[in-house]
Formats: structure tokens, C-alpha cells, sequence
């Protein structure tokens, strides 16, 4: 038991060594990935860099990919706290921003954005995230029935995910070819050319969100009970549910604005968190690190596996992550006819 102040959190032995395990693996592909490249640096040389010594490899390391590898990290750190958030609230292993209409938001407002001629780079983040703010208002309105159901907020999600993909795919045929080509890289999650400008907006967030991620910490533990319950125990559980789900929707839209909508991270992350730690509730810490293993990863093999052509990582998530949801989907529906049966 942690306590900070007037407030506690209990941590799990399992999952705090999990926690180090990850930083550890974390530490590791952070060092790879400086140094493998169309030239290979030395990890000596990485460190002088590092730690601000003189190296020959300083524009390589420290310009070129540096604030790329800082950007993937952030953004990692972002969907594998987006989704632990989602899928407590929801109480459903499915339910993530990819599923439930936040990045497909963000994709729309940003294709919509370049097809009407805005192709700024530090300007798009900010419609990325408005797009994503809006999508997820949307799923409220029609999901709140004097309060909010997670089932029907999954549902009423997916659906809001389909319409807006449909508006996406209608306004890249619309659009001048150059910028549809632009805007369906950018579709694809890619770090490429990414820089301290998007993750700077993105470090900003996730510092200033950090009070609302510990109350998240502690009120997690409430939503994971069933509605009659939580009410019998005297949990708000409309409001919790509200806190967790905004919480969710601001990093995840803000991660989509700095690196487009890399998809599945906030579906696995969590996931294999928790089958990790074995913990009764998704762990926080343990699914951001896991969103940043995740991305870091699959950055550095979507860079070198076909080399010298270079795959967006949101290619490389999806290939992993899309066999796992129908894998999930077909567990959840046996899981369910079992318990019928």
C-alpha cells in the first residue's frame, strides 16, 4: 500500500515487477532503436549523445531520430493509458479509441481539414484532437440515457466509428490526389517527420492530466463492480464512468493528433497488461509502458524490415493487433455460450 498524502493505492507485488520488467525491455528498444538506422551508431556513441558529450553521430542520433523515438514514446505512453481507461470504464476488453469513434473522429476532422486546403503540420494536431473531442460528444449524446450504460456506449461507439469512416473515405475521393496521398499516409499512423513540435503539445497533456490519472488510479477500482452493487456501496458511478471515459478520449485524441491514428495500441496494451500482472483491474502504468513498447517496436520494424522502404507503425499495429481482436471477439462470444450453456 502506497499512500501520498490523504491518499492510497494499493499495488500489486506481480505487477510492479511486471513494471520494471517492461522498463527494463522499454530501456532496451529505446537503445536499438538510436541505433539501428540506414547507418548503425555504436551504443557508446548513443550514450555520449545522450548525455550531451561531443560525437561525431550527434546529428544522426540527436536530430534525426531522437525526437522521432521521444514522439513514438509519448504517444505509446498516451493510447496504452487511453485504452486501460476505456476498457475499465466499459468493463469490455473490446472497447478502445479505435473501436469507439475517437480516432476515426480525429482521421475525419484531419482529412476533412487537408482537403479544404490546411496541411500545416502545427495546426493539424489541434484539429485532430477537436475531431476526437467531437466524435466522442457524439457517442455521449446518443449513448446517455439517464446515465451511461457501458454496453450501449460501446455499441452507439462503433457505430459513430463506421459513419465517420465512411465521411473519411468520402472526402479523400474529393480531394486533390497529392493531399488524398498525404492524408492517407497521415490515416496510417506514421512517425515519420515527426519531431519535438507534436510531442511537445503531447508532453504538456499527459503532465497536466497527471492529478486526474491518480484519481483514475483509485476510482477504477469502483467502475469494475456492476451497476447495483456500485450503487449498494455508494459509488457515483455515472460520474466515474464520465471521468474515465473524458480522460480516455483527451489522450487519445491528443496522441492521434501528434501521430495520426496508429491503431490497436489502445486495444493491446491494456490487455496484455492485465495478462501479465494478473491484476483484478487493467493497470495504468503498466499499459502505458506497454503502449510505448509497443510503438517503439513496431517503429523500429516498420523502419528495417522491408529497408529501404519504410512502413508507417500504424501498418505494423495493425497486422498484429487486427488478428488479435477477432481472436478476442471469438473468446468473448465462447466465453459468453459457455455461461449460457
Amino acid at each position: 500500500m502506497l499512500r501520498a498524502g490523504q491518499g492510497s493505492f494499493l499495488v500489486h507485488r506481480r505487477a510492479l515487477v511486471v513494471g520494471v520488467v517492461l522498463t527494463v525491455l522499454l530501456a532496451g528498444a529505446v537503445v536499438a532503436s538510436l541505433c539501428v538506422g540506414e547507418s548503425f551508431v555504436a551504443p557508446s556513441e548513443v550514450l555520449r549523445v545522450l548525455l550531451g558529450l561531443p560525437s561525431p553521430d550527434r546529428l544522426v542520433v540527436g536530430t534525426l531520430r531522437l525526437p522521432r523515438l521521444v514522439t513514438g514514446l509519448l504517444v505509446g505512453i498516451a493510447f496504452g493509458l487511453s485504452g486501460a481507461l476505456i476498457q475499465t470504464m466499459a468493463r469490455n476488453p473490446l472497447a478502445s479509441p479505435d473501436v469507439i469513434g475517437v480516432t476515426h473522429g480525429a482521421g475525419a476532422a484531419t482529412v476533412a481539414a487537408m482537403t479544404f486546403g490546411l496541411t500545416s503540420y502545427t495546426v493539424l494536431p489541434y484539429v485532430s484532437v477537436a475531431g476526437g473531442l467531437l466524435a466522442a460528444l457524439l457517442v455521449y449524446l446518443f449513448a446517455w440515457r439517464g446515465g451511461l450504460a457501458a454496453s450501449r456506449f460501446v455499441l452507439i461507439g462503433i457505430g459513430i466509428s463506421v459513419a465517420l469512416g465512411s465521411l473519411t473515405r468520402l472526402l479523400l475521393t474529393k480531394g486533390d490526389y497529392l493531399v488524398a496521398q498525404q492524408a492517407k499516409t497521415w490515416l496510417t499512423g506514421s512517425l515519420n517527420g515527426r519531431g519535438y513540435d507534436q510531442a511537445a503539445p503531447l508532453a504538456t497533456v499527459l503532465v497536466l492530466l497527471v492529478p486526474f490519472l491518480l484519481w483514475a488510479a483509485r476510482a477504477r477500482r469502483g467502475s469494475a463492480f456492476d451497476d447495483d452493487t456500485a450503487i449498494a456501496l455508494g459509488i457515483r458511478l455515472d460520474r466515474v464512468r464520465v471521468g474515465l471515459s473524458v480522460l480516455g478520449v483527451v489522450l487519445a485524441s491528443v496522441a492521434t493528433g501528434a501521430a495520426g491514428p496508429v491503431d490497436f495500441v489502445a486495444l493491446l496494451a491494456p490487455q496484455i497488461a492485465r495478462r501479465l500482472t494478473r491484476a483484478p483491474h487493467i493497470p495504468l502504468v503498466c499499459s502505458a509502458l506497454m503502449g510505448a513498447l509497443i510503438v517503439v517496436i513496431g517503429d523500429l520494424l516498420a523502419r528495417r524490415l522491408l529497408s529501404p522502404l519504410e512502413l508507417p507503425v500504424g501498418v505494423f499495429t495493425a497486422l498484429v493487433g487486427a488478428p488479435y481482436l477477432m481472436w478476442l471477439i471469438v473468446r468473448t462470444r465462447s466465453s459468453r455460450s459457455g455461461g449460457t450453456a
